[in-house]
């Protein structure tokens, strides 16, 4: 077991005692947490609360997951939009009315998830006038 001095009277105590034998000094050394220990404690369980919480990154002038998810589907989004106007050219080039038709109905699809409203209504007449040509009824 160990030992300390006490402090008011330089007595030898125990390490685990209340309080000094010879001079009824309390031991401030038990229980007693210093304002580092507190300091870093309060900083460690912020930081766990904050990384728990999904608010740990900075992303473009917001705190949190959410405006980070949203700027990557959208982008995400975008993407496929594009791919889909990609996959519409390659048919026009083929010439099939059929495919032409169903490339223009994806393109107005991936706008419409994309919540591109003017894109969406321009590729959705896009969609009905190949879909007249190639004498699909929309």
């Amino acid at each position: 077991m160990a030992h300390i001095t006490c402090s008011n009277c330089g007595n030898e105590i125990s390490k685990e005692a209340p309080a000094c034998p010879q001079c009824g000094h309390t031991n401030k050394k038990i229980g007693q947490l210093t304002v580092g220990s507190i300091l870093i404690g309060l900083i460690v369980g912020v930081g766990l609360i904050w990384w728990v919480s999904g608010s740990w990154r900075f992303s473009g002038g917001g705190l949190g997951l959410e405006p980070h998810a949203s700027k990557e589907m959208q982008r995400t989004e975008n993407r496929l939009a594009a791919d889909a106007i990609a996959q519409y050219e390659i048919a026009k080039r083929r010439g099939y009315p059929i495919q032409m038709c169903k490339q223009a109905g994806l393109v107005s699809a991936a706008y419409l998830q994309a919540k591109d409203e003017p894109n969406y209504q321009r590729w959705k007449k896009i969609e009905q006038d190949e879909c007249s040509r190639a004498d699909i009824p929309k």
